[in-house]
This record gives structure tokens, C-alpha cells and sequence, in this order.
């Protein structure tokens, strides 16, 4: 598609939106201190985003109890690689280009913490035994080495209003799951034992 004024440079990117509050640019810090530690331990969701080697972009979620993000000291940080559908988006990214983008989200908090750096998959026994869960230890670990801390104001929680339940759109009638993959991936199985093989994941194999 064809668009009129498309922006191509920073410095007319800047005659449009101004330059950075001062204080945004001085809340960068290169290390995770108390309020990063404090705000990584009680978050239960994180997204990583990752890129290869020819720029092709991703983006991944991460879910588990608060803490399930180990703080290993000021400068790195580990998550524990849950099973999954093996696909390893993040993991065959960061063998390419070791770039990572972390964006940390604690219901009802409309603030956000934005971590960056670069990052390991790594294997290390002690590190996975450390992430155990209901007797199930991690094969994988991703170790990012972390470059940028900061915190992000709340104005798009604000404005999406993601943490108030009675501002949430109406999911009904939209596509399953099950829907996409036998539409998406043009599967032969029947939708009902699609949905049924999704569900008995979900019950047996978050650990």
C-alpha cells in the first residue's frame, strides 16, 4: 500500500512529535536495581522480543507464578523455558542475533518495566534446578545480560483499558484456538478433537 508522508528520518520524526521529556531520557539505567528487582518478582508476564539475522521480528509471551524471572545479579536476569509447541521462536532468533527486548506486566499496575540487553540459551543444571516447578525442571534457560532498564508510564493502560474488566471487549463469537490452527494450517483432524487435544494441554503440560 501507498501512503502520503511517510517518515524516513529522525529529524522529521522530531519536527512532528518534539524532543524527549529530559527526565525520559535520564530514567535509563544499565543495571537492575531495587524497583527493577521489586517490579521483575511480581510479575507473572513477560513479552520477549527477538529479531534473526535478516531483521525478521518476533515477539513471545511468558507466563508463570510472580518471581518465575530469576534476578541472578545487577546485570543478569534468567526465564525458564515452560513446554511449549517446540516451535522455539526466541530461542532460534537469539543463535542468530542475540538482541532481546523485555516488557514486564503486573495486573492492575498501569506502569510497565522495559528491559534490554542480549542473550544466552543456555542449559547450566544448576541455574534450571533453581526454576523448578511441581518437580519438573526446565530444559532450557534464556540468560539475558542486561543493558537497559526503565520504567514506562501507564498511559496506554489507561487508554486500552486493559486492567478493568468492565472495559473489556466482548469475546464471544471470536476465533478459537482450535479454529485458527484447522483454518491456518489447513489440518484434516476435526475441529472438535483439535479443541480436545488443546484442552488436555492445558491440563497436563504446563510443566
Amino acid at each position: 500500500m501507498e501512503f502520503a508522508e511517510v517518515i524516513e528520518t529522525e529529524s522529521h520524526l522530531r519536527r512532528i512529535i518534539g524532543p524527549p521529556l529530559e527526565r525520559s531520557l535520564k530514567k535509563e539505567i544499565a543495571r537492575l536495581d531495587g524497583h527493577c528487582r521489586a517490579l521483575i518478582a511480581n510479575s507473572p508476564f513477560v513479552l520477549i522480543a527477538s529479531g534473526d539475522a535478516s531483521g525478521r521480528m518476533d515477539v513471545s509471551p511468558k507466563g508463570d507464578v510472580p518471581g518465575f524471572v530469576l534476578v541472578l545479579d545487577e546485570r543478569t536476569l534468567a526465564i525458564p523455558d515452560r513446554p511449549g509447541n517446540r516451535r522455539a521462536d526466541t530461542f532460534r532468533n537469539v543463535l542468530q542475533s542475540p538482541g532481546i527486548g523485555l516488557l514486564f506486566l503486573i495486573p492492575g499496575k498501569l506502569e510497565t518495566l522495559r528491559v534490554n540487553g542480549r542473550a544466552r540459551v543456555v542449559r547450566d543444571l544448576g541455574l534450571r534446578e533453581r526454576m523448578t516447578v511441581k518437580g519438573k525442571v526446565p530444559e532450557l534457560a534464556l540468560v539475558v545480560s542486561v543493558e537497559q532498564a526503565f520504567i514506562h508510564c501507564g498511559k496506554c493502560m489507561l487508554r486500552s483499558g486493559l486492567w478493568r474488566k468492565d472495559e473489556w471487549p466482548d469475546i464471544d463469537g471470536l476465533p478459537t484456538q482450535a479454529q485458527c490452527l484447522v483454518e491456518h494450517a489447513k489440518l484434516d483432524e476435526p475441529l472438535e478433537e483439535v479443541q480436545a487435544s488443546i484442552e488436555k494441554s492445558r491440563k497436563t503440560q504446563l510443566y
